[in-house]
């Protein structure tokens, strides 16, 4: 969703969705310490169900309408469920790392304009429609228009809809709640009786309203089934539907694709050069805020008032680009006015108004920080679009070549008993650097101390953390592994090392040998021949033979 040509929301579908469906499951077992349940209802982990997110049979008070959630809080759990139990459950947060799904027995059908609850027995209206006597007009109508059974939440979009429209939606809805139904006596638990429509849509029920100047679909098929959705649910809107058939692509012609690449990134840059850093973690996500290359023209307060204020802006746009959920922490610069807290504070609630996700902010703590919560119905879209990377396991960080290269070494004291007089270590590029060392210093101080030959050569297809240490003799690794001699010539890949601070370049052969150039710069990133000068078991010293260009690189 683009606001004045600016990417604001992404949404990705690529498997089955699962929050908003609707299951019949079996009650495994009921944690009265915890006041919850978890349920079998098909999917990989059980659901989790809280007592205040159950239904009771029989209504207190035999009233609907007087069951509250504080009121089913503070009952105990064992009275409403108990295991072998099956119930139907709806799917109100989806599975998340190691957690599964959240359920309630609070079912709710979404429609166009209203929300049907069966069971509920009340009208609620939208807290975002704010003017007083259109609230009070529709909940008239929800009075006159509700089922009996059922409860009924008027949507903002029923904002100046007529009562006709309205009971449609609810005709459609109670259709929809008989099929369930139907579908629930044919279904054996654990199974899945309802599933919420797909993203397109969800978009053209929830998000494709008067304010859309326009909806474009780069695929035929399904613009037809998006033209027959609206068509049903909002007629009115089926002229502001277009078709994309260009040729070039319909995210570059939107100029959509550049802001995704700034999705993933760590750190995102403001206009004026102030910058936020986005840590998503399992228990929260925080937002750090920095002036960045922003020097101001006045005042360092005037400064920081204007980085916070433009900071206010992009994070709310972050917040609903990302879809982050859950409890998130904003470390805004220090202010030391308070006027200034309260206009920074001010302008960014004001700006989340336009999230339809529900939000909680609290105040500008002394030290900055502000807490909200953010509804969470799933993973973010940066979860969804991305995988943990399998070298630092999620930590966004890896061990240094140093680090492994101790283990290297820590290992080859563990096997210094095993039979045999020397080592042969397959590692890591880097690694193989770290455990030389600069001019091999480390490399000859582990082979007098363990009073072994240590043979190193680097495994291009070997991970960073991996490595291979294997116990023989000198004998049979000179005739596997060596076979050079003074002034030979060989092709080496040409790269600049991998140690910061250090001038130097180097070249691996295609055994994974180790030499260090003399004056190679000019072949960084290709193949060079090199005569050897002097060379060691794990490392040599060679010189570039200049013969004219570089040859092209085979690595």
């Amino acid at each position: 969703m683009l606001e004045d040509g600016d990417l604001m929301e992404y949404r990705v579908e690529r498997e089955e969705r699962v929050v908003g469906s609707i299951f019949k499951g079996i009650v495994q077992n009921v944690l009265p310490g915890m006041d919850a349940a978890f349920v079998d209802i098909g999917l990989e982990r059980n659901a989790f169900l809280y007592v205040a997110d159950i239904l009771p049979d029989e209504p207190m008070d035999n009233s609907p309408a007087s069951i509250k959630r504080s009121e089913l809080r503070r009952r105990k759990i064992k009275e409403l469920i108990r295991p072998g139990q099956e119930i139907m459950v709806q799917v109100t947060k989806g599975p998340r790392g190691t957690k599964g799904a959240r359920v309630t027995t609070r079912i709710a059908l979404p429609g166009r304009y209203v929300v049907l609850m069966p069971e509920a027995g009340h009208v609620g209206v939208s807290r975002k429609i704010e003017d007083r006597s259109e609230r009070e007009r529709l909940r008239k109508i929800g009075d006159r228009i509700i089922p009996d059974g059922f409860g009924l939440i008027m949507r903002t979009e029923c904002e100046t809809q007529s009562e006709a429209e309205l009971k449609a939606d609810v005709v459609f809805l109670q259709q929809l709640w008989a099929q369930v139904m139907q579908s629930a006596k044919r279904q054996r638990a654990p199974s899945i009786v309802h599933r919420d429509q797909t993203l397109l849509y969800r978009t053209v029920r929830d998000m494709f309203g008067d304010e859309i100047s326009r909806m474009v679909i780069d695929d035929p098929d399904e613009y037809e089934k998006v033209h027959l959705a609206a068509s049903i649910v909002a007629p009115s809107l089926c002229d502001k539907i277009d078709l994309y058939d260009k040729d070039q692509p319909i995210f570059d012609a939107f100029g959509i694709e550049r802001d995704l690449e700034r999705l993933l990134q760590h750190k995102v840059h403001m206009k004026s050069g102030g910058t936020l850093v986005v840590d998503e973690m399992e228990a929260l996500t925080a937002i750090d805020i920095n002036t960045g290359k922003q020097v101001g023209s006045t005042s360092l307060n005037d400064t920081i008032l204007r980085t916070n204020m433009e900071a206010a802006d992009e994070v709310c746009r972050q917040l609903r680009l990302r879809d982050m959920g859950g409890i998130i922490v904003i470390d805004f610069i220090d202010m030391e006015s308070a006027a200034d807290r309260k206009k920074v504070l001010d302008h960014f609630t004001k700006k989340l108004e336009r999230d339809r996700a529900r939000t909680r902010v609290g105040k500008i703590s002394s030290l900055g920080l502000v807490e909200i919560t953010r509804k969470r119905t799933g993973e973010s879209v940066t979860e969804a679009i991305s995988d943990i990377c399998p070298m630092c396991d999620g930590h966004g960080r890896i061990p240094s070549k140093e680090t492994v290269s101790l283990w290297i070494e820590r290992d080859m004291w563990r096997k210094i008993h095993e039979p045999g007089n020397a080592f042969v270590v397959e590692c890591h590029p880097a690694a193989v650097e770290a455990l030389i060392g600069i001019d091999g210093e480390n490399f000859e101080e582990m082979e007098h101390e363990m009073r072994r030959g240590i043979f190193i050569r680097a495994n291009f297809d070997m991970d960073y953390e991996e490595y291979e240490i294997t116990s023989t003799s000198i004998e049979e690794a000179d005739r596997e592994l060596m076979g050079l001699r003074r002034a030979q010539v060989v092709e080496v890949n040409v790269r600049r090392s991998a140690f910061e601070n250090v001038n130097k370049v180097i070249g691996w052969t295609d055994s994974g040998y180790y030499v260090e150039l003399i004056d190679g710069d000019e072949y960084i990133g290709h193949r060079a021949k090199v005569c050897l000068q002097d060379f060691r078991r794990s490392f040599a010293v060679g010189d570039v033979i200049h013969s004219g260009a570089p040859m092209l690189s085979r690595a």
